[in-house]
């Protein structure tokens, strides 16, 4: 069906004119059910099929996309989209990919993107996340569970282009979480766990998931504002790759096309320190981000972003690589309704050789944070700014909890002083230890 329907869309684009076209369609269906004080809380399922069509003319290009994908429609669509590529702007960079240099591999059965199991009812998702729910509330110190939610997602794509590319992907996800608060009135105190996989059988149980969340909140009673100063700042692994994500999007080629990128100037140059590797695997079997080809039909490839500390090159689509006077990193990614942008798979960070609780006793006196909110980033010169909570080191060990507190620095000198740990865990699409940085600002009490 989807591959018939983007047939019918390069056909129609063609008619109307376009010099090049290209097409996709989605086709997803998604359960999801939530649960609060041991009831149904909310329950909903959608289901549909969508279709885009992307045309270039001369240099010019147009995006139009809908969900009805009768013929009337898919002809309205193409000779609308044809008539505002007329009238868009020149940018000799857009184009898409010669022939000679499309993916011959195109099955990706062997990434296990799909789960052929039986989907899940909504009585057997509302009974996990009853159980996360229970698991959270049998933790001492929990008062309440905000809420517990359990999914199931069933999503399959396929683009076709007139330069000859026909592939797509078919893929699952199911999801479970759970968010727990500890503490009373002013003094409350909320936090979360939640997994995704692909596979069912890949997923912990609902019960490590709850337990999880109400232990998290329960840790987080009596929190208060830390001391002001400078100290090292050990990021907690679930939230490390947060601080790793401001590299990625930094050597992104939207970013370093724009001038507007911290790392515009460091093409080879030492952004981590000696020892530590960023490598993008994108043929990792039952991970949601792996695929064999990108958004513009080009074959993907394992690289590595830095490489013993040093960065090796940019995450490229084709119009950034044209633009740049480079080859494309096969890093596009795209969405029903807007063009192809630079975007990444799946990321690993070398590990330390310590242990988190190491680390922490290396700290002396610093904050360990597990959770942040909000963000002053300047996406040019690095300044970083967050509101952060988690735990205060005294002595080496955690002393008590602590929240309404910011920390800051410069990302480009955080990065080349951190100190990562081996706590790292599987199932991330960027998978991170613990990261001790030295010498960071906490403004708290």
């Amino acid at each position: 069906m989807l591959q018939d329907l983007t047939d019918r869309l390069l056909t129609a684009a063609r008619d109307e004119g376009a010099d090049e076209a290209e097409a996709i369609a989605v086709s997803a269906t998604a359960t999801g059910i939530e649960v609060r004080g041991g009831r149904l809380e909310h329950a909903e399922r959608a289901e549909g099929v969508e279709i885009g069509l992307r045309v270039l003319i001369g240099g010019r290009q147009a995006i139009v996309s809908g969900a009805d994908h009768s013929a009337a429609t898919i002809a309205t669509m193409a000779r609308r989209t044809v008539a505002m590529a007329r009238a868009a702007p020149v940018d000799d960079s857009l184009g898409l990919a010669d022939s000679d240099r499309l993916a011959v591999r195109r099955d990706a059965s062997g990434l296990e993107l799909f789960d052929p199991s039986p989907e899940p009812d909504p009585a057997t998702l509302e009974a996990l996340a009853l159980q996360a729910e229970a698991a959270a509330l049998a933790v001492a110190g929990v008062r309440t569970v905000e809420a517990a939610s359990a999914s199931h997602m069933r999503r399959e794509s396929w683009i076709a282009a007139s330069n000859g590319f026909q592939g797509g992907h078919l893929r699952s996800q199911h999801g479970l979480s759970c968010t727990a608060i500890s503490g009373e009135g002013l003094g409350m105190e909320r936090d979360h766990a939640g997994e995704g996989r692909i596979w069912a059988s890949d997923m912990p149980s609902a019960e490590e998931i709850g337990q999880l969340a109400g232990e998290r909140a329960a840790a987080r009673a009596g929190a208060r504002k830390p001391s002001t100063g400078a100290f090292p700042i050990l990021y907690d692994e679930r939230i490390a790759s947060g601080l790793i994500g401001h590299l990625l999007a930094a050597v992104n080629g939207t970013a370093i096309v724009r001038g507007a990128s911290w790392l515009r100037d460091a093409m080879g140059m030492q952004i981590l320190p000696d020892g530590i590797t960023l490598t993008e695997n994108p043929h990792l079997p039952r991970m949601s981000a792996s695929r064999l080809f990108d958004a513009e039909g080009l074959p993907t490839r394992p690289r590595d972003i830095v490489r013993d500390g040093v960065l090796q090159g940019w995450t490229l689509d084709l119009g950034c690589a044209r633009k740049l006077g480079l080859d494309s990193t096969a890093s596009a990614v795209r969405g029903i309704g807007g063009p192809p942008s630079p975007g990444i798979t799946n990321v690993a960070m070398t590990e330390g050789s310590a242990s988190r609780d190491a680390l922490i006793r290396d700290m002396g006196r610093g904050l360990v944070v597990t959770s942040l909110l909000g963000a002053s980033i300047n996406p040019t010169t690095g300044d970083y700014s967050r509101g952060a909570a988690g735990f205060w080191v005294e002595g080496g060990q955690i002393s008590h909890p602590v929240n309404e507190c910011t920390i800051a620095g410069n990302l480009r000198e955080m990065l080349m002083r951190l100190t990562p740990a081996n706590d790292a865990r599987d199932w991330r699409n960027i998978r991170v230890p613990s990261l001790l940085v030295e010498g960071m600002t906490v403004a708290g009490a």
